[in-house]
C-alpha cells in the first residue's frame, strides 16, 4: 500500500518540494543524500511513504520512517535530516475549520482528554489512513476531480486521524483554550516579531499564562525556551540570507535583530559549526541557492 502512495508522489513531484493543485497538499521527493536543512514548519502532518526523516528542534528529535506520520502542532524552527533515501512524503497542512466542523458533526466538541503539550509527535499510519492519503494525492491524476472530491477526502483523512493514536492531540489542538493552543499562539507571536526584543511577560500575557507556566510548557513542547526559540528563528533567517549573498554578515545580523555582531558570530558558529561567511560559502559550493522562504517543508 505504501508503494501506491510513493508512486503517486513520484508522478507529481516536479522538484524536491512540490506545491500541488490539491488544497494544503505538498509533495516531497528526494533521491540522493542531502545536507540537513533548516525549515520553519507550520502545523501540518507529514505522511512518509518511503525513506526516513529526522526532525530536530532544540533538545528534542523525532524520527519518522516509511509507514509513519509526523504531526507538527505549532510553528517550529527545525533541522531536517533525511537519514534514508529515496525519500517520499505527502505533507498536509492542517485546516482548523475543517477539523472543528468534523468534531461538531461527531459530537466531540467537549473537553478533550488532557495530553502533554508536544510540538511534534510521530505515530504509525493505519492501512485505512494510508489509503485515504493515497487517494488524496491521486486526485492530481484527474484534475477535474479535485474541486468536487478534495474536501471529502480531506475530511476522511481527519476522521482517520481522530480515530488514531493522534486523536487526543488533534482534539487538544482544535480547542480554543487548551494548553497546546496557548503555546501555539505564543510561538506565532514570537515568529511575527522575532527581530524585536523579547518580553517574556508580554508573551505570557498573549498565551494567558504566568511567565513560569509559559516557560515550562513552551520548553516541554519545543525543546527550547522562548528566548532560544527566537534565537533559532533569527539564525535560520540569517543563514538563508547569507546563502543568497545579497548583504554582509554584519548587515544581516542587524536585520534579524542582533544588536551585537560579535554575539551573532558567536551564536552562529555555536549552532552551525563555522563562522557565518565560511558556512555560507560552503553551502553555496554544495547547493544550488534559491531565494526560498523558511516556510518551505520537507
Amino acid at each position: 500500500m505504501l508503494d501506491r502512495l510513493a508512486a503517486a508522489i513520484d508522478r507529481h513531484s516536479m522538484e524536491v518540494v512540490s506545491a500541488t493543485a490539491v488544497p494544503r497538499l505538498t509533495l516531497v521527493a528526494v533521491d540522493e543524500p542531502v545536507e540537513p536543512i533548516d525549515r520553519l514548519y507550520d502545523p501540518m502532518l507529514c505522511f512518509v511513504a518511503a525513506g526516513t526523516k529526522r526532525s530536530s528542534a532544540g533538545e528534542l528529535s523525532h524520527v519518522a520512517h516509511a509507514g509513519e506520520m509526523l504531526f507538527t502542532t505549532i510553528d517550529l524552527p527545525v533541522t531536517v535530516e533525511l537519514t534514508k533515501v529515496p525519500y517520499r512524503s505527502a505533507v498536509v497542512r492542517l485546516d482548523s475549520q475543517a477539523l472543528t466542523e468534523l468534531l461538531v458533526e461527531l459530537h466531540e466538541t467537549g473537553p478533550a482528554t488532557p495530553s502533554a503539550v508536544a510540538a511534534q509527535v510521530t505515530a504509525p499510519m493505519a492501512h485505512e489512513l494510508v489509503d485515504a492519503v493515497t487517494r488524496y494525492v491521486q486526485l492530481l491524476d484527474t484534475p477535474d476531480d479535485i474541486r468536487p472530491l478534495a474536501a471529502r477526502v480531506e475530511t476522511e483523512i481527519l476522521y482517520r486521524l481522530l480515530r488514531s493514536s493522534l486523536g487526543p492531540i488533534l482534539r487538544q489542538w482544535s480547542l480554543a483554550d487548551s494548553t497546546t493552543t496557548r503555546v501555539r499562539e505564543a510561538a506565532r507571536w514570537i515568529c511575527a516579531r522575532y527581530t524585536e526584543p523579547l518580553s517574556i511577560d508580554e508573551i505570557a500575557a498573549v498565551a494567558h499564562m504566568s511567565p513560569a507556566s509559559l516557560h515550562r510548557h513552551f520548553k516541554a513542547a519545543t525543546g527550547m525556551s522562548p528566548i532560544q526559540y527566537q534565537k533559532h528563528l533569527r539564525l535560520q533567517e540569517a543563514r538563508r540570507r547569507l546563502v543568497i549573498g545579497d548583504a554582509t554578515a554584519a548587515q544581516i545580523a542587524q536585520a534579524v535583530g542582533y544588536a551585537s555582531a560579535t554575539q551573532f558570530n558567536r551564536e552562529y558558529r555555536s549552532t552551525y559549526g563555522l563562522p557565518p561567511g565560511q558556512d555560507a560559502a560552503r553551502l553555496r559550493a554544495r547547493l544550488t541557492p534559491t531565494p526560498a522562504t523558511t516556510t518551505e517543508r520537507a
